[in-house]
């Protein structure tokens, strides 16, 4: 990399500069986490703009975020840390944007119980993120005897009415992006894969996937527009599914669905039947270290309610955990973006108990992997969050001296050991 500052290669023996054209490190780290929230913003426009909402606010920040990222444009820490917020303000509107386009066009979602696992017939599978894609794929199925399955972020899907209508949308079948090779490997049906979440196939299977929209990989077939004739013909001709069911999963808790139970939520709070509220989810990944959320969630004790979303679900979701009275025990709000849910019932919540979201009984276990992720953790921030525990390790782009500013201003930590941090948040 060039620094234009002494015109040498940057951090070379000719380089008289900190960094990158002067950057000291802290301004470099804000401005990798910048471009990182960026790439999130701009993946949940993108779903928005695919079903016709847009903001100019948005659209404007992401270009003046942009330039400020270019040469000698800002090296003062402070300044670049307040863009650094606003980039989780924008994320904030942006996610509540697609929430909006999202129920405008299939529906607000409702709880609903989902199964698990493949039944006897001609499969296709679709993963990723993009709804309209979902409908696509069940518009051009219906009446061909194909069942139709969703996989990864693609699950809270049968939570929306107008998706739900199409009784070939069977279930849900695999789990997280990083199982890929694994789970589209046993798949025998046609497989497609809409946005980004995709992993390098196997030789196995590679001519029964298929691409769309912004994802794509070399030797695999990317379909242009909309017409999936060619995935069609994909399942009818490959070797039909056999029944292998599994456990189901219920998903499909938007915000006004949850909401409809504040009555019932706050009465079990002030009669002590319910003592504190965790989120617990995010990015999912490969990583070691990732079954520490598994294992939190199920030494969550019984008096309390955890809240998901994200593909950080299927860490947490295979266990059973039972309701308070008639309140599920554990609520999945469904796709990351769907954090916008988890944010109004936090707000609704403190309203109702008359403090401040940080007053709340709730503690915020996030997982990371992707810019996504880090989009809304900067929400989080923005709004002003406290006492979030990041895991499975702390982003390596965030510098000691920015790491410091995080933890004084806003306290956040990185995860620990799993019963000490739970004690912690329990106030044990």
């Amino acid at each position: 990399m060039f620094c234009y500052q002494c015109e040498q290669t940057a951090g070379g023996t000719g380089c008289t500069k900190i960094g990158v054209c002067g950057k000291n490190e802290d301004v470099q780290s804000l401005q990798d986490v910048l471009v990182f929230g960026l790439k999130g913003v701009a993946a949940y426009a993108h779903h928005a703009r695919e079903l016709g909402a847009r903001s100019e606010d948005v659209d404007a920040f992401m270009h003046d975020a942009m330039f400020s990222t270019l040469t000698n444009v800002d090296f003062d820490l402070n300044r670049f840390l307040e863009l650094v917020l606003k980039a989780g303000e924008t994320n904030f509107k942006v996610m509540e944007l697609l929430n909006n386009a999202h129920v405008e066009k299939f529906g607000s979602p409702t709880p609903v119980e989902v199964k698990s696992g493949t039944i006897a017939g001609p499969g296709i599978l679709v993963t990723g993120h993009d709804l309209l894609n979902l409908e696509d794929i069940l518009k051009q199925t219906d009446g061909k005897g194909i069942n139709v399955y969703t996989h990864g972020e693609m699950l809270p899907a049968h939570g929306y009415p107008e998706l739900r209508k199409y009784k070939h949308l069977i279930g849900n079948y695999g789990s997280a992006w990083q199982n890929q090779k694994t789970e589209f490997d046993a798949f025998s049906g046609a497989i497609l894969v809409n946005t980004n979440c995709i992993m390098i196939p196997k030789d196995s299977y590679k001519d029964r996937l298929f691409t769309t929209g912004l994802a794509g990989v070399e030797g695999v077939t990317h379909i242009e527009g909309r017409d999936y004739s060619v995935v069609i013909e994909k399942a009818l001709a490959s070797a039909p599914l056999e029944d292998s069911q599994a456990a189901s999963h219920t998903t499909g808790f938007h915000y006004t669905a949850v909401l409809g139970l504040a009555d019932k939520i706050v009465a079990a709070v002030k009669a002590g039947k319910i003592k504190h509220f965790f989120f617990i989810g995010g990015c999912d990944g490969a990583k070691p270290g990732r079954n520490y959320f598994t294992e939190f969630a199920e030494k969550v004790p019984d008096d309390c309610v955890i809240l998901t979303a994200g593909c950080g679900k299927y860490r947490i979701n295979a266990h059973e955990y039972g309701d308070i009275d008639g309140i599920p025990r554990l609520i999945d709000m469904g796709q990351c973006n769907d954090c916008f849910s988890v944010i109004q019932v936090a707000v609704a919540l403190a309203k109702a108990f008359d403090c401040g979201v940080n007053d709340l009984p709730l503690s915020l276990v996030v997982s990371w992997y992707e810019q996504k992720a880090v989009a809304i953790l900067l929400t989080l921030l923005y709004l002003g969050v406290e006492n979030i525990r990041l895991g499975p390790s702390l982003p390596a782009f965030i510098s000691p001296n920015v790491l410091n500013v995080l933890v004084e201003k806003f306290k956040i930590k990185p995860i620990g050991d799993v019963d000490t941090d739970l004690a912690d948040m329990l106030g044990n």
